[in-house]
């Protein structure tokens, strides 16, 4: 049973959309089971985060070289583009495969080790996320949202971001650093 996981184009990436249940009460709605994911990832999830973000925020592009990530949008709407290092992390020279797919409330996607994600909140958002690892600085990696060299397609316009997302350093920067 694959509990409505549908597969991407980037090898390992899924998605799926959270069944909302409503009535005239409000709503409810199953966000995670272990059996949903526990057939997709190598590990068990540990920790479990909330991102909030106003509008026009982009945060990434991030990857981790130890830890899955489940994003669960709750509120919002936002562009996440998702690209492959898998590849380049093992020495192929290959290009990295990118996707990207706007986002918004019950949507949730896996995200395996070694694929870098990001996203630009198209509203006000609200992600909740779940790691297989505890938050551990020595596997947070990333590179420049707009790196020519990946191509990613993005929302017209100048994000907001953090420091550390507006100096990332280049692909090639950030592939050497994870290979260390």
């Amino acid at each position: 049973m694959n509990d409505g996981w549908r597969p991407t184009p980037l090898n390992g990436v899924m998605r799926r959309t959270v069944p909302l249940h409503e009535d005239a009460r409000g709503s409810f709605a199953e966000l995670w089971r272990n059996s949903w994911t526990d057939p997709l990832s190598s590990k068990p999830f540990v920790q479990a985060n909330i991102s909030r973000s106003a509008a026009g925020v982009l945060r990434g592009l991030h990857f981790h070289m130890r830890q899955t990530d489940l994003w669960i949008v709750l509120e919002g709407r936002a562009h996440v583009t998702l690209v492959d290092l898998r590849p380049r992390l093992t020495g192929d020279s290959a290009a990295a495969a990118t996707f990207s797919e706007v986002v918004a409330p019950g949507d949730a996607i896996l995200i395996p080790e070694g694929v870098a994600h990001g996203f630009w909140a198209l509203e006000p958002l609200a992600l909740l996320y779940l790691v297989t690892n505890e938050y551990d600085t020595s596997d947070e990696l990333g590179f420049a949202w707009n790196d020519p060299e990946v191509g990613a397609q993005w929302p017209e316009g100048q994000p907001v971001m953090s420091p550390r997302d507006s100096q990332a350093p280049h692909l090639q920067e950030a592939l050497s650093q994870a290979r260390k």
